[in-house]
């Protein structure tokens, strides 16, 4: 029999207490099709907190639990409370710095979300926004994958990063896509507000969203293997936008 995971809330009563005493719930997984009794309310609660709200077979959702008596509801716990956009804005403001921000679209392996975190807390980065689906969450593997950064870096989740690309340009951030085919990785100005684009492990930035972006930046592949992993690529550059915000010149 499996073992659930540590953060998986289990059961009609427990995943209430937990919505009530304030818990951050990152997903809500719902047996398929039940709606009877209280799910209705903790699915309503769900709603209005804006959380994921997944609905899976039942013998799926048997197999997560281990055995566990789920009475078709469990939830997962966030590692951390979830932040705004305006919390970005917020903190580079008390910074008194220009907006740094590193966007996730569609990131879906929590160990490259933690890694990526973690960097962004060591570079000085605002905050990191992910979208609602098909990305990595604040899970327990991405906390811990993250050596403790999740508790400093603010992370937002939005529903459609296009749309949210268009709402931070009107705020004067420039964006900059990891990408093929680009330009040089150092050889762009990031002295202005930034919003550094990580795309997917296997696909890349997804086409709507490299069309929104004001610049595409790539690193020299000088081997066989065309790509570096995401986390890698988004730490390269998030240290090029430290070194060039901190004025500290390359050697000629």
């Amino acid at each position: 029999m499996n073992t659930p995971r540590e953060d998986l809330i289990i059961g009609r009563n427990a995943v209430s207490e937990a919505i009530r005493s304030g818990r951050a719930i990152d997903t809500l997984l719902v047996s398929r099709g039940e709606r009877n009794g209280s799910i209705g309310r903790i699915i309503a609660d769900c709603r209005d907190k804006g959380v994921v709200i997944k609905e899976v077979d039942r013998k799926k959702l048997d197999l997560m639990c281990g055995g566990a008596v789920h009475q078709g509801v469990a939830a997962y716990a966030a590692s951390h409370e979830y932040s705004s956009v305006e919390d970005i804005f917020a903190l580079a403001e008390e910074r008194g710095e220009k907006p740094f921000i590193i966007i996730c679209d569609e990131l879906e392996d929590p160990h490259n979300l933690g890694a990526v975190l973690r960097t962004a807390e060591a570079t000085g980065a605002h905050g990191v926004i992910i979208p609602k689906r098909r990305n990595a969450s604040l899970s327990y593997v991405v906390g811990k994958a993250s050596a403790g950064a999740v508790e400093y870096v603010p992370v937002a989740r939005v529903a459609n990063i296009a749309q949210t690309i268009d709402e931070l340009k009107e705020r004067g951030v420039w964006f900059y896509a990891a990408d093929m085919d680009g330009e040089n990785w150092c050889s762009v100005d990031y002295d202005d507000a930034v919003g550094l684009v990580i795309g997917s492990e296997g696909r890349g930035v997804s086409r709507l969203v490299r069309e929104k972006c004001d610049f595409i930046v790539s690193m020299p592949m000088k081997g066989r293997i065309n790509s570096l992993n995401a986390s890698v690529a988004a730490g390269i550059l998030m240290y090029e936008v430290a070194r060039q915000r901190a004025g500290i010149k390359a050697k000629g």
